[in-house]
Protein backbone atom coordinates (compact mmCIF):
# COMPACT_ATOMS: atom_id res chain seq x y z
CA UNK A 1 0.00 0.00 0.00
CA UNK A 2 1.20 3.76 -0.79
CA UNK A 3 3.18 5.02 2.34
CA UNK A 4 0.40 8.30 2.14
CA UNK A 5 -2.37 6.14 1.96
CA UNK A 6 -1.37 3.92 4.40
CA UNK A 7 -0.72 7.26 7.06
CA UNK A 8 -4.46 8.76 6.03
CA UNK A 9 -6.19 4.99 7.05
CA UNK A 10 -4.52 4.65 10.38
CA UNK A 11 -4.79 8.24 11.50
CA UNK A 12 -6.84 8.76 14.42
CA UNK A 13 -9.32 10.47 12.98
CA UNK A 14 -9.76 8.45 10.54
CA UNK A 15 -10.23 5.72 12.64
CA UNK A 16 -12.54 7.31 15.34
CA UNK A 17 -15.22 8.11 12.00
CA UNK A 18 -15.02 4.76 11.31
CA UNK A 19 -15.88 3.72 14.07
CA UNK A 20 -18.52 5.86 14.32
CA UNK A 21 -19.86 3.55 11.36
CA UNK A 22 -19.02 0.57 12.83
CA UNK A 23 -20.95 1.06 15.96
CA UNK A 24 -24.00 2.06 14.08
CA UNK A 25 -25.58 -0.88 13.02
CA UNK A 26 -25.29 -2.18 16.84
CA UNK A 27 -26.86 0.71 17.91
CA UNK A 28 -29.98 0.11 15.27
CA UNK A 29 -29.74 -4.12 16.65
CA UNK A 30 -29.99 -2.42 20.17
CA UNK A 31 -33.24 0.09 19.18
CA UNK A 32 -34.45 -2.55 16.86
CA UNK A 33 -34.36 -4.41 20.55
CA UNK A 34 -35.79 -2.94 22.66
CA UNK A 35 -38.77 -1.32 20.21
CA UNK A 36 -39.40 -5.25 20.00
CA UNK A 37 -39.61 -4.92 23.80
CA UNK A 38 -41.88 -2.38 24.28
CA UNK A 39 -39.49 0.41 25.41
CA UNK A 40 -39.64 3.59 23.02
CA UNK A 41 -36.52 5.56 22.91
CA UNK A 42 -35.96 9.37 21.29
CA UNK A 43 -33.41 10.53 19.38
CA UNK A 44 -31.26 11.89 22.85
CA UNK A 45 -31.19 8.25 24.04
CA UNK A 46 -30.02 6.89 20.25
CA UNK A 47 -27.62 9.63 20.33
CA UNK A 48 -26.78 8.49 23.83
CA UNK A 49 -26.24 4.83 22.95
CA UNK A 50 -24.18 5.52 19.53
CA UNK A 51 -21.50 7.75 21.57
CA UNK A 52 -21.76 4.90 24.43
CA UNK A 53 -20.47 2.07 21.77
CA UNK A 54 -18.46 3.95 19.78
CA UNK A 55 -16.21 5.00 23.02
CA UNK A 56 -16.57 1.42 24.21
CA UNK A 57 -14.63 0.14 20.55
CA UNK A 58 -12.57 3.21 20.76
CA UNK A 59 -11.19 2.03 24.40
CA UNK A 60 -8.37 0.04 23.10
CA UNK A 61 -8.12 1.61 19.64
CA UNK A 62 -7.25 5.44 20.52
CA UNK A 63 -5.87 7.29 22.77
CA UNK A 64 -8.15 8.22 25.69
CA UNK A 65 -8.77 11.30 24.92
CA UNK A 66 -10.80 10.34 21.94
CA UNK A 67 -13.09 8.82 24.39
CA UNK A 68 -15.09 12.00 25.10
CA UNK A 69 -15.05 12.78 21.67
CA UNK A 70 -16.54 9.54 20.42
CA UNK A 71 -19.26 9.19 23.59
CA UNK A 72 -20.21 13.50 22.63
CA UNK A 73 -20.45 13.60 18.74
CA UNK A 74 -23.74 11.93 18.55
CA UNK A 75 -25.28 14.29 20.83
CA UNK A 76 -23.29 17.16 19.33
CA UNK A 77 -25.26 15.99 16.05
CA UNK A 78 -28.75 15.99 17.76
CA UNK A 79 -27.96 19.08 19.31
CA UNK A 80 -27.28 21.32 16.38
CA UNK A 81 -30.07 19.78 14.70
CA UNK A 82 -32.71 20.98 17.32
CA UNK A 83 -30.83 24.25 17.08
CA UNK A 84 -31.38 24.99 13.60
CA UNK A 85 -28.45 26.77 12.98
CA UNK A 86 -27.59 28.47 9.80
CA UNK A 87 -24.85 26.42 7.89
CA UNK A 88 -22.49 29.67 8.05
CA UNK A 89 -22.52 28.70 11.44
CA UNK A 90 -21.29 25.37 11.01
CA UNK A 91 -18.69 26.79 8.05
CA UNK A 92 -17.32 29.48 11.01
CA UNK A 93 -16.67 26.99 13.55
CA UNK A 94 -15.00 24.26 10.66
CA UNK A 95 -12.57 27.24 10.04
CA UNK A 96 -11.75 27.95 13.52
CA UNK A 97 -10.66 24.38 14.27
CA UNK A 98 -8.89 24.08 11.61
CA UNK A 99 -6.96 27.04 12.25
CA UNK A 100 -6.16 25.81 16.02
CA UNK A 101 -6.27 22.07 15.03
CA UNK A 102 -4.23 22.58 11.55
CA UNK A 103 -1.70 19.67 11.93
CA UNK A 104 -3.54 17.03 14.33
CA UNK A 105 -5.15 15.36 11.39
CA UNK A 106 -1.14 14.60 10.24
CA UNK A 107 1.35 14.54 13.39
CA UNK A 108 -1.63 13.17 15.67
CA UNK A 109 -0.31 15.64 18.32
CA UNK A 110 -3.53 17.04 19.58
CA UNK A 111 -3.46 20.87 21.83
CA UNK A 112 -1.59 19.88 24.98
CA UNK A 113 -1.16 23.65 27.22
CA UNK A 114 1.68 22.97 29.76
CA UNK A 115 1.06 24.29 33.55
CA UNK A 116 3.44 26.34 35.51
CA UNK A 117 4.75 23.84 37.51
CA UNK A 118 5.90 21.96 33.83
CA UNK A 119 7.56 25.40 33.26
CA UNK A 120 9.49 25.70 36.43
CA UNK A 121 10.40 21.62 36.56
CA UNK A 122 11.83 23.18 32.92
CA UNK A 123 13.73 25.79 33.78
CA UNK A 124 14.98 24.39 36.94
CA UNK A 125 16.93 20.88 34.95
CA UNK A 126 18.29 23.79 32.14
CA UNK A 127 21.56 24.75 32.65
CA UNK A 128 22.48 27.95 34.78
CA UNK A 129 26.01 28.96 34.00
CA UNK A 130 25.45 29.70 30.08
CA UNK A 131 23.65 31.09 27.67
CA UNK A 132 21.39 28.28 26.18
CA UNK A 133 19.50 27.82 22.99
CA UNK A 134 16.08 26.16 23.90
CA UNK A 135 12.99 25.42 21.45
CA UNK A 136 10.01 23.67 22.44
CA UNK A 137 8.52 22.00 19.88
CA UNK A 138 4.59 22.76 19.51
CA UNK A 139 4.83 25.83 21.34
CA UNK A 140 1.20 26.32 20.78
CA UNK A 141 0.14 29.53 22.30
CA UNK A 142 3.28 30.04 23.47
CA UNK A 143 3.44 30.14 27.27
CA UNK A 144 6.55 27.99 28.13
CA UNK A 145 8.85 29.97 25.89
CA UNK A 146 7.79 33.22 26.69
CA UNK A 147 8.16 31.98 30.31
CA UNK A 148 11.47 30.78 29.85
CA UNK A 149 12.38 34.59 27.69
CA UNK A 150 11.34 36.29 30.99
CA UNK A 151 13.43 33.73 33.44
CA UNK A 152 16.53 33.44 31.07
CA UNK A 153 17.61 36.75 28.92
CA UNK A 154 20.89 35.88 27.73
CA UNK A 155 19.37 32.71 26.17
CA UNK A 156 17.56 32.58 23.08
CA UNK A 157 13.90 30.78 23.71
CA UNK A 158 12.19 30.05 20.98
CA UNK A 159 9.11 27.85 19.58
CA UNK A 160 7.85 26.19 16.29
CA UNK A 161 3.97 25.17 15.93
CA UNK A 162 2.62 24.09 12.68
CA UNK A 163 -1.24 25.45 13.63
CA UNK A 164 -1.63 29.02 12.07
CA UNK A 165 -3.60 30.35 14.64
CA UNK A 166 -1.82 29.12 17.92
CA UNK A 167 1.45 30.39 16.49
CA UNK A 168 -0.30 34.03 15.29
CA UNK A 169 -1.44 33.91 19.07
CA UNK A 170 2.09 33.37 20.15
CA UNK A 171 3.53 35.86 18.19
CA UNK A 172 1.14 38.84 19.19
CA UNK A 173 1.44 37.40 22.77
CA UNK A 174 5.68 37.96 22.22
CA UNK A 175 4.76 41.55 20.45
CA UNK A 176 2.87 42.82 22.99
CA UNK A 177 4.80 41.96 26.06
CA UNK A 178 8.25 43.13 24.28
CA UNK A 179 9.64 39.36 25.07
CA UNK A 180 12.85 38.54 22.68
CA UNK A 181 10.83 34.66 22.29
CA UNK A 182 11.06 34.12 18.68
CA UNK A 183 7.85 31.79 17.18
CA UNK A 184 8.39 29.47 14.30
CA UNK A 185 5.66 28.07 12.25
CA UNK A 186 6.35 24.94 10.00
CA UNK A 187 7.11 21.10 11.13
CA UNK A 188 10.16 20.53 13.63
CA UNK A 189 11.05 18.00 11.12
CA UNK A 190 12.76 20.92 9.29
CA UNK A 191 14.82 22.04 11.97
CA UNK A 192 18.39 21.05 12.94
CA UNK A 193 18.38 19.77 16.22
CA UNK A 194 22.00 20.25 16.49
CA UNK A 195 21.76 24.10 17.05
CA UNK A 196 19.94 23.46 20.64
CA UNK A 197 21.23 22.86 23.97
CA UNK A 198 17.78 21.56 25.14
CA UNK A 199 14.68 20.81 23.17
CA UNK A 200 11.14 20.79 25.28
CA UNK A 201 8.36 18.26 24.12
CA UNK A 202 4.96 18.04 24.92
CA UNK A 203 3.33 16.02 21.99
CA UNK A 204 1.69 12.37 22.29
CA UNK A 205 2.47 8.86 22.16
CA UNK A 206 1.99 8.87 18.46
CA UNK A 207 4.75 11.18 18.04
CA UNK A 208 7.60 10.06 20.24
CA UNK A 209 9.32 7.52 17.90
CA UNK A 210 9.86 10.30 15.37
CA UNK A 211 11.18 12.97 17.73
CA UNK A 212 13.47 10.44 19.56
CA UNK A 213 14.93 9.12 15.83
CA UNK A 214 15.44 12.95 14.76
CA UNK A 215 16.90 13.27 18.30
CA UNK A 216 18.96 10.89 18.25
CA UNK A 217 20.65 11.61 14.89
CA UNK A 218 21.10 15.17 15.42
CA UNK A 219 21.57 16.61 18.96
CA UNK A 220 25.27 16.57 19.54
CA UNK A 221 27.15 16.03 23.07
CA UNK A 222 26.21 17.69 26.60
CA UNK A 223 22.52 18.83 24.81
CA UNK A 224 19.57 17.66 26.51
CA UNK A 225 15.37 16.23 25.05
CA UNK A 226 13.02 16.80 27.61
CA UNK A 227 9.19 15.52 27.32
CA UNK A 228 6.34 16.00 29.57
CA UNK A 229 3.80 12.75 30.36
CA UNK A 230 5.19 10.85 27.28
CA UNK A 231 8.28 8.64 27.31
CA UNK A 232 10.00 7.49 24.09
CA UNK A 233 8.89 3.38 24.64
CA UNK A 234 12.60 0.89 24.55
CA UNK A 235 14.76 4.04 25.29
CA UNK A 236 15.27 4.91 28.80
CA UNK A 237 15.38 8.55 30.52
CA UNK A 238 18.13 9.58 32.36
CA UNK A 239 16.09 11.44 34.17
CA UNK A 240 12.77 11.49 35.39
CA UNK A 241 11.35 15.06 37.38
CA UNK A 242 7.80 15.09 38.69
CA UNK A 243 7.03 18.65 38.63
CA UNK A 244 4.45 18.42 41.60
CA UNK A 245 2.52 15.67 43.75
CA UNK A 246 0.51 13.80 41.82
CA UNK A 247 1.58 15.31 38.62
CA UNK A 248 3.04 13.72 35.22
CA UNK A 249 6.26 13.29 35.03
CA UNK A 250 8.90 14.72 32.52
CA UNK A 251 11.54 12.50 30.77
CA UNK A 252 14.97 13.80 30.41
CA UNK A 253 17.31 12.50 28.39
CA UNK A 254 21.18 13.28 27.80
CA UNK A 255 23.11 12.77 24.61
Amino acid sequence: MNPALRRIRTAPAVRAFLIQFLAFPLMLLTVFVTARAGIGVGYVHVALLQGLLAAVISWPRLARWWLPIQFLFPLALVAAHRLDLPPSVFMAAFLLLLLVFWSTFRTQVPYYPSSRAVRDAFARLLPQDRPLCVIDIGSGLGGLVLDLARRRPESRASGIELAPLPWLVSRLRAACSGSQAVFLRGDYETLDFGQYDAIFAYLSPAAMEALWRKAAREMRPGSMLVSYEFPVPGHEPNLCVVPTDGALPLYVWHF
